[in-house]
């Protein structure tokens, strides 16, 4: 539906160089996609083209003290805040140095940020029960982070030639199989337990695209460094073409998280058809089903066995349907839900 008025809205990113190699900086750069997206169907609807103080609704995705400055200064000019709820305590624990120590005062501190928002967003339903649970008492609703699945999309034909020379400058034999997985070094997304499983694997490739800087790794991670096997590749972080051409001519995506509140990876992985093996974690529930659209695990012993299956199985039915699960979480959707929520806090009539 069309507004009588132009919706202007602000997703705010000048913190975008400090978070854009995590999920929240991609989660901000696909909020301006979509509603770019919108705006192409809508032309009533703006986003980032007016200053803030001009625009009718502001999304704010980190909990750095300047967003709280923002978030108060829009209230006080009757600004509305679409605070978006992507950390937990739950998340934040065994993440970077001293993250347990802190963790109880990190969720009193994202507790005060998410209040500010006359709506909390926060990615999937798992991740608003554990928000209720806190106590909260501003409205939260679940709205995915959203996939591209135009750009995410897998190429009719992989040639052999571009799958070795790009695994080449990595230092990858050609007659290896890849398991690859991306994140930051934590022990939260199972980097040690990745390690472990490519020393135990010494006939595989393993490989990990992301980076944390020494400085804030856990002790835990820093121990799993001074032993890195022969067969474990850490290139760093990488982005766009790279890291889909990584997803498309990799033998296995495997994501090891013990905890998301969504997983954009996986989104992405799902959506570039890569046969993927996933934890069995809450997060998941309702939208990824065991050997539905993709293959999960509970165990150490369960995983060994599933890893051999998948890399000599026939996955396609299985990544056809993570390509479809995917889809039903394209902008298009996701963009309806934004306006569905704007309806409810009456900007758009």
């Amino acid at each position: 539906m069309m507004s009588k008025n132009p919706l202007n809205v602000y997703v705010y990113k000048d913190d975008i160089e400090i978070i854009e190699k995590s999920g929240i900086g991609k989660s901000t750069a696909n909020q301006i996609n979509i509603h770019n997206l919108m705006a192409e169907n809508a032309p009533g609807i703006s986003v980032n083209k007016k200053s803030l103080h001009n625009s009718d609704v502001v999304h704010i995705n980190s909990v750095f003290p300047r967003d709280v400055r923002l978030a108060l200064n829009a209230r006080l000019h009757g600004i509305k805040v679409i605070y978006h709820g992507h950390s937990t305590k739950e998340d934040f624990m065994n993440s970077f140095r001293g993250s347990c120590i802190y963790a109880p005062f990190f969720k009193i501190w994202i507790m005060f940020c998410y209040s500010l928002g006359d709506v909390i967003v926060t990615p999937t339903e798992y991740s608003k029960k554990i928000l209720k649970r806190y106590g909260i008492k501003r409205p939260i609703t679940a709205i995915s982070n959203g996939i591209d699945t135009d750009y995410w999309k897998r190429s009719i034909t992989i040639h052999t030639d571009a799958r070795n020379a790009f695994f080449h400058k990595y230092g990858i034999p050609s007659d290896k199989k890849v398991i690859m997985s991306v994140g930051h070094y934590m022990e939260r997304k199972g980097f040690s337990e990745f390690c472990s499983l490519a020393r135990k694997n010494p006939g595989i490739a393993f490989i990990w695209f992301g980076y944390t800087t020494p400085d804030i790794r856990s002790e835990s991670i820093k121990r799993t460094f001074e032993n890195i096997p022969e067969n474990m590749h850490l290139p760093g972080f990488i982005a766009g073409d790279d890291l889909k051409k990584a997803y498309e001519y990799c033998d296995l995506f495997l994501f090891m998280s013990h905890e998301e509140t969504e997983g954009i990876v996986v989104l992405e992985a799902m959506a570039m058809e890569t046969p993927m093996i996933v934890r069995d974690i809450p997060a998941y529930n309702g939208w990824l089903k065991n050997n539905i659209n993709t293959y999960m695990f509970r165990t150490r012993k369960e995983l060994q066995k599933l890893i051999p299956y998948v890399l000599s199985h026939d996955n396609r039915k299985i990544t056809a349907n993570a390509r479809k699960s995917a889809c039903m979480k394209d902008f298009k959707h996701i963009g309806e839900k934004y306006r569905k929520l704007y309806e409810k806090m009456n900007l758009l009539q």
